[in-house]
C-alpha cells in the first residue's frame, strides 16, 4: 500500500485571494477534502469533482478520525479548517487522533498555515496588534469558565491587548458581559474595541467602539474582538496600538 497524505489546511477568512498557493495546492492535490459544510462552500471552486464529506459544527472528533482513517487506506486527504488550522482548529485534535492511533509511518502529515482570524480582524481596524496580545475563546463548551476567567483575569492585569474568540451564541451569552467585567477590572471604559464579524466575506461588519459601549453592537460565533491595552487609542477611524517607537527615535518625516 502507497503512504497515504493528510493535509490539515487553514483556508484563511474566506475570501479567495487570502488562500494561501500552498493551500490550495494541497486542496488541489487531494483525492479526498473533508470539512464543515461552511468551510467547504468557500473552497467549493477547488473541490469540484472529489470526493467531498462534510459534516456539522460540534462533530469535529468525527472528521479528524475519517480523515486519517481514509489517508491511512493510502489517500490524498485534506482537511479545512477556517482560519489558521493550528489556532482553535484541526491541527491540534488530528495530532491528538493520531497519538491515540499508535501513529506510524503508514501516514505523512502537514499542517497548511493559513490567515487567522485575529490577523484579518486586526488589518480591518488599523493596528490593533502591534504589541503584546494574549487570545482567550470564551467558548466553555471545552474549556471550563473558571479556567477562562483566570485567563482573562491575567491578561487584563498584564495590560496584554486581548483578542476574544467565540464571544456570543444564541445560547452563550453572559460570558461576553462577564469577560468586559473582568477588563474593565485594569481598563478604562474609553479603551478602543474592534468588533469584526465574517472578516472578509460577504456579510462581513466592522465596528469600531470601546470597552464601555462594545455590548451594544451585535456578535455571534463569527466575531473577533480586540480590546486594546493601555496605550492603545484612536486615529483616523482607527486603532493603533504603538510598539514604543516613539519612546526611542523621533517620528517626525524623514529627510
Amino acid at each position: 500500500m502507497s503512504q497515504g497524505q493528510l493535509f490539515v489546511v487553514g483556508i484563511g477568512p474566506g475570501a479567495a485571494n487570502h488562500l494561501t498557493f500552498r493551500a490550495r495546492e494541497a486542496i488541489l492535490a487531494s483525492e479526498v477534502v473533508i470539512g464543515y459544510k461552511t468551510y467547504l462552500w468557500l473552497v467549493r471552486d477547488l473541490i469540484r469533482g472529489k470526493e467531498v464529506a462534510t459534516s456539522q459544527m460540534m462533530e469535529e472528533v468525527a472528521r479528524a478520525w475519517r480523515a486519517v482513517e481514509v489517508a491511512s487506506e493510502g489517500r490524498r486527504v485534506a482537511v479545512v479548517s477556517s482560519g489558521d488550522p493550528g489556532i482553535y482548529g484541526m491541527a491540534g485534535l488530528i495530532y491528538e487522533v493520531l497519538s491515540e492511533r499508535d501513529w506510524r509511518d503508514d501516514l505523512a502529515v502537514e499542517i497548511v498555515p493559513g490567515v487567522s482570524a485575529l490577523n484579518a480582524a486586526a488589518s480591518l481596524l488599523g493596528g490593533p496588534i502591534n504589541h503584546d496580545f494574549a487570545v482567550v475563546s470564551l467558548s466553555d463548551l471545552l474549556t471550563p469558565w473558571e479556567a477562562i476567567a483566570r485567563r482573562l483575569q491575567a491578561a487584563a492585569q498584564a495590560d496584554f491587548v486581548t483578542v476574544l474568540y467565540n464571544p456570543k451564541s444564541g445560547r452563550r451569552t453572559w460570558q461576553i458581559e462577564e469577560a468586559r467585567r473582568i477588563l474593565l477590572e485594569h481598563r478604562a471604559p474609553d479603551t478602543p474595541v474592534g468588533i469584526v464579524t465574517a472578516a472578509y466575506r460577504s456579510n462581513q461588519r466592522v465596528v469600531i467602539t470601546d470597552l464601555e459601549h462594545m455590548l451594544q453592537w451585535e456578535m455571534d460565533m463569527l466575531t473577533t474582538i480586540i480590546v486594546g491595552n493601555s496605550t492603545t487609542y484612536f486615529s483616523g477611524g482607527r486603532i493603533i496600538t504603538p510598539r514604543g517607537y516613539k519612546r526611542k527615535y523621533e517620528l517626525g518625516e524623514q529627510r
